[in-house]
């Protein structure tokens, strides 16, 4: 990044018309909204100028508005997070902007560090994390795997194992995707001008969308590692963890 300051701002989209779980980004986990894990974590990172909730819900923005979080409503029309992303960005000026989603509430700072991170060169135009990925995610179609350049651009993203194993050597490092991106304003309004394209509708995977068309994603290593709540069984799950975390702090 240059000497001059580069305004970063970080976008939460909170769609509350949720499928597989109804009204996701309010449900109580550990004794607080979905929502508020997931702000809570990015109000911490210091490389963040603004944190802004952009929703679909006059009552996802009335929570908003109780706990004093700067939020726009958005058109519920949009069909994605990154569509939301990019409404905010019509509306407030910033030179890169964080694509948090609203899902994850294990999110930690260090994740956003670690993609910000990468923005000391002019050529990097969107960057995500990834995470060595657990042994019972390897063969998981909902735990996507990414394989990476030498030079930390994303080769390709898949609900598919890859790389795939031919002679069984055992060796294989698997890596997880984790659902956060930071693009400068120009990746992204580009982004939101193109069609979506053919392996993005096969793997139902917006990224691909980018490497189709050309656009390098670079990709930071963290060590943590997160869960998007998408069932039941995933509430639970992070709740147990959120849990114990809290009772670590005492």
């Amino acid at each position: 990044m240059s000497s001059t300051h580069t305004r970063v701002i970080g976008v939460i989209p909170a769609r509350l018309a949720s499928t597989r779980l109804p009204r996701k980004v309010l449900r109580d986990i550990a004794g607080e909204p979905m929502l508020a894990w997931v702000y809570r974590a990015a109000q911490a990172c210091p490389q963040l100028d603004e944190v802004i909730v952009a929703t679909d819900s006059v009552e996802v923005q009335q929570l908003c508005d109780q706990r004093g979080w700067r939020c726009l409503l958005t058109s519920p029309d949009l069909h994605s997070g990154t569509d939301r992303l990019c409404a905010v960005s019509r509306v407030v000026d910033a030179d890169i902007y964080v694509n948090i989603q609203g899902d994850e509430p294990l999110l930690l700072p260090e994740h956003i560090t670690a993609i910000l991170a990468l923005f000391t060169s002019a050529n990097v135009d969107v960057t995500t994390p990834k995470v060595r990925c657990a042994p019972e995610d390897v063969a998981n179609p909902n735990a996507v795997k990414v394989v990476t350049a030498l030079d930390g651009r994303a080769l390709y993203f898949s609900r598919s194992t890859i790389p795939f194993d031919r002679d069984d050597r055992g060796n294989a490092t698997y890596w997880k995707h984790l659902g956060l991106y930071a693009y400068r304003r120009a990746a992204l309004e580009r982004f939101a001008a193109l069609a979506p394209t053919e392996l993005e509708l096969l793997e139902r995977l917006e990224q691909l969308r980018l490497l189709e068309n050309g656009i390098s994603i670079y990709v930071a290593e963290t060590a943590h590692d997160t869960i998007g709540v998408d069932t039941e069984a995933d509430l639970q799950r992070v709740e147990a963890i959120l849990l114990k975390r809290q009772d670590a702090k005492v």
